[in-house]
């Protein structure tokens, strides 16, 4: 007969118990044989049944029940902890199969490896909620019964499942093999007393639980050298409050005595902690109790559930090395947090008092109760320091505390450390400096006594000095204190603060290297702009130009933006705003490019669409020389507005390539965007620009910008159009100057993204008594009389000493016009700031500058011109072209152009 775990059962043990009955068994074995037969078919099917229900449901409880299955279940390859140990059982228990699952029935154990990771087959709702399922079911190895037990947790919830499966071959068939002996040996007999032997089996498997003698010592030694091997302690506690036993562990870390069993917890001598928590039989779990030195993390459930003894049993675990490292790691977590916090909120700007700014509230709300940043000279300009220890001199840029009454050195005070203090001798050798008690004056008041006593009565009680080094370089010191009920700082907070520094450092010294640029930059670039505008009579003008902030990132800088206001022949003046996409100084000398391209085009007096024409070819033409010099230099990007007013006629034309809308206000005040036909930006290429011609009385606006004006995050930029157009409506009575700043003050936020050139311009027009025209025929008699309607005129202005000059230049000018040119020929005379002389005729043929041989009979006549005259220069129109002269008037009408800002 076979045992549990598959041992063999002592035979001759139960041949003395079966002797006790074979009197008996012989007087009725012939009447009982056939009953006997047949009972024992019956009774061996269904002892094999119950025997495989009872072996499965054991096996499978015990492997759930086993310690550490929770953790296995819990770690990264639970098949590789409990594979081993499933295959052990397995054959020690002499089921067929033990498989260890998820709550989802996936296997983590199998006989057979290629079914891990398969879903098992079976009803597992029932296990999943607690309670054990035991089937019947026909598999691949025959019919077997398998039972299915939860492995439940620590927190007391279902955290897997096992189960165990025997085939009824296995169990019926042991039985099966005793016949032949039966029958062969006690004849009948032995058939009584098999009744006899089944009814003390049945009782001595209630007590014993179907263990057989061999396997219930095994169990012992085997839960006994566990229950002492594992390092975690283990206390049971009967009904009656008392110590049944107390594991090895269980000993050490309460520090029990050796005759323990049997006691209260009362009588064991531990804290009262400890006596009232085993006394009490609650449940816990996972609760820590301080024992001496120890902490120890506590687990205490009932024995009694499902029916079993009253009592409870307690686990102890050792968790103070744990505790110790969970701390350290806490520590850590938040160090790095700190710094986290730190890289985000200190540097968003490439600007030096607010990086230090940043710094200092970073440090007043997380660390220090106040922190101050000085930094030198130098940094502050965004140059090198150079001088360290005696001779530098930092001024302090930066202080955030809880409150600001204190002695400290306000911001924007200059202070030199002395070398003979702890800080001043840190500062010389780069080192950072830690005095957690300032009260005992250990050498740090010498650098103020008086201060220094005020310090220590406002309750300051530490401070840690901390070099900002970049680069190899000291750049300042950055000091944070502590006061009140704050903790003294400590050397673990030292080093967190020297991180802190370290990174702040970098972001100071970005900062400093980016001002460095940046001025570099505007320097550049405010050389490459008008000193001011030009004397002119045509227009009173006012402008403005912001380059961005400096340390605003991407949009922050130098940028391509500029302006112009340039004199023209014939009283005209020309008006520009434009801008050159990017920023940096390849923006700015970029834009120094264009605006002496258009300096070069305005002397040629070409209108605007031609010179945005010509513009638009010398942009791509520095598109192609970029790209072939470098490939990362991307394609140049300009837009550009052009305007040309003529105070005589009070014509404006205008051409744009892909800038904005000019806003035109008239003398009442009413404002619109001028209707510009749009062009493309400049350097595209290959479309044409058209102009605009807008006759706009004396007095009125004309304001140009660019779009770091009207372009905002925080705003649309149809918000910021509308807005300028009734920012300048509503200061139409205002001089150009009082409109530049109506417009900033409304429209450009503090700190500008984008560069800003404004031009803001009010038109004048030509009184009608300074303009003289005359309609000449094609007649070298007509000659004479225009000599004399000039003298005459010249007369009038009381300019007689101009007059030979004059009639001197028309004479030659009209008898140019008369003898080579076709059409009517026309003279203009203007007296503005010089007397200006024009005579157009409907011929593009311009003359030319030539010096004539002695011999020759002409040929002087534009030399002469070109000698008396100031300037002389052709310009072509529509019709043909103009012949112009200047010439300087001793008595000038004095100018009214406003003074630059």
């Amino acid at each position: 007969m076979t045992g549990r775990y598959g041992r063999r059962r002592s035979v001759l043990k139960m041949r003395t118990v079966a002797g006790q009955f074979f009197l008996l068994q012989v007087a009725i074995v012939v009447l009982l044989v056939a009953a006997a037969v047949a009972a024992l078919v019956s009774q061996s099917r269904a002892d094999s049944e119950r025997e495989a229900r009872g072996r499965s449901v054991a096996v499978a409880e015990a492997f759930a029940g086993s310690p550490g299955i929770e953790a296995a279940l819990k770690s990264p390859n639970p098949t590789a902890v409990l594979q081993p140990l499933a295959e052990r059982a397995r054959k020690l228990s002499g089921v067929d199969f033990i498989v260890v699952m998820n709550r989802a029935g996936i296997r983590y154990t199998h006989p057979l490896p290629d079914r891990i990771g398969k879903k098992f087959v079976g009803n597992l709702q029932p296990a999943l909620n607690g309670g054990i399922v035991v089937e019947r079911v026909t598999g691949t190895i025959g019919p077997l019964v398998q039972a299915v037990v939860p492995v439940i947790g620590r927190d007391g919830t279902v955290v897997g499942l096992v189960s165990a499966g025997i085939t009824l071959k296995r169990v019926g068939g042991v039985v099966e093999q005793q016949f032949p002996l039966l029958f062969g040996s006690a004849a009948g007999i032995l058939l009584l007393s098999t009744a006899g032997t089944a009814a003390v089996s049945r009782r001595l498997r209630r007590q014993t639980h179907g263990l057989g003698p061999t396997e219930m010592t095994r169990m012992y030694e085997h839960h006994d050298a566990v229950l002492h091997a594992v390092r975690e302690g283990v206390l049971i506690i009967d009904g009656d409050g008392r110590l049944l036993l107390a594991n090895d562990e269980a000993r050490r870390l309460l520090g029990l005595p050796a005759d323990v069993e049997g006691r209260v917890p009362a009588e064991l001598g531990l804290d009262p902690v400890t006596t009232e928590l085993l006394a009490s039989g609650r449940t816990v779990t996972d609760e820590v109790v301080p024992v001496g030195e120890r902490l120890l993390a506590v687990n205490q459930r009932s024995t009694d559930r499902g029916g079993g003894p009253p009592g409870s049993v307690t686990t102890l675990r050792d968790t103070t090395e744990l505790r110790a490292l969970t701390g350290r790691a806490d520590v850590a977590r938040r160090r790095l947090n700190l710094l986290y916090e730190a890289g985000t909120e200190i540097g968003t700007t490439l600007d030096v008092v607010r990086t230090c700014e940043e710094l200092a509230e970073f440090v007043r709300a997380h660390f220090a109760d106040f922190a101050t940043v000085d930094v030198a000279e130098a940094v502050l300009r965004g140059e090198e320091p150079t001088a360290v220890g005696m001779d530098a001199e930092w001024r302090r840029t930066a202080f955030s505390g809880i409150r600001e009454d204190t002695p400290l050195h306000p911001v924007g005070s200059v202070i030199r450390f002395l070398p003979t203090t702890p800080l001043g001798a840190g500062l010389r050798r780069g080192e950072a400096v830690l005095d957690a008690d300032l009260a005992a004056f250990s050498g740090w008041q010498q650098q103020d006594p008086a201060r220094a006593r005020q310090l220590v009565e406002h309750g300051f009680h530490s401070v840690i000095a901390i070099p900002l080094r970049a680069r190899g370089a000291i750049l300042g010191v950055a000091l944070f204190w502590r006061s009140a009920k704050s903790e003294p700082f400590e050397d673990e907070d030292l080093s967190v603060a020297e991180e802190l520094v370290a990174r702040a450092a970098v972001n100071i010294d970005n900062a400093r290297r980016y001002t460095r640029e940046h001025n570099m930059a505007v320097t550049l670039q405010r050389s490459l702009l008008p000193r001011g505008v030009p004397e002119q009579s045509a227009i009173d003008v006012a402008y403005r130009y912001l380059p961005a902030q400096a340390g605003m990132g991407g949009l922050g800088g130098v940028g391509g933006d500029w302006f112009d206001v340039i004199p023209l022949p014939g009283a005209r003046v020309a008006l520009v705003v434009g801008d050159v996409v990017g920023h940096g100084l390849h923006a700015a000398a970029t834009m120094g490019r264009l605006r002496t391209a258009i300096h070069n085009f305005s002397a040629l007096d070409l209108p605007p669409d031609e010179l945005l024409w010509h513009l638009d070819e010398l942009v791509a033409q520095i598109d192609q020389d970029e790209a072939v010099d470098s490939a990362d230099v991307g394609v140049t990007g300009a837009t550009c507005l052009y305007a040309i007013y003529d105070p005589v006629s009070g014509r404006c034309t205008m051409a744009r390539a892909g800038h904005l809308k000019p806003v035109i206000v008239d003398p009442e005040g009413t404002s619109e965007f001028a209707d510009v036909p749009g062009g493309p930006p400049l350097g595209l290429g290959g479309l044409p620009f058209e102009t605009l011609e807008a006759l706009l009385p004396e007095n009125s606006r004309l304001v140009l910008y660019t779009n770091g004006l009207v372009e905002d995050r925080h705003r649309d930029i149809d918000e910021g159009l509308a807005l300028l157009r009734r920012t300048v409506a509503e200061n139409a009575d205002r001089t150009p100057e009082e409109t530049c700043e109506a417009v900033l003050r409304t429209l450009v936020p503090e700190r500008a993204r984008d560069d800003i050139a404004l031009l803001v311009g009010r038109t004048r027009r030509l009184d009608a008594a300074d303009v003289v025209q005359l309609h000449v025929p094609s007649d070298p008699s007509a000659v004479s009389q225009v000599r004399a309607e000039v003298s005459r005129k010249l007369a009038e202005w009381d300019l007689v000493e101009e007059a030979f000059t004059t009639e001197l230049i028309l004479s030659e000018l009209v008898t140019n016009a008369i003898r080579y040119a076709t059409g009517p020929i026309g003279v203009r005379l203007l007296r503005d700031r010089s007397l200006i002389c024009e005579v157009s005729d409907h011929s593009s043929t311009s003359p030319h500058l030539r010096q004539a041989a002695t011999t020759d009979e002409g040929g002087r006549g534009l030399f002469l011109v070109a000698q008396f005259a100031d300037r002389w220069g052709t310009r072509y129109t529509d019709h043909g072209k103009v012949i112009w002269t200047e010439q300087a008037l001793r008595a000038a009408p004095p100018p009214s152009s406003p003074s630059a800002p």
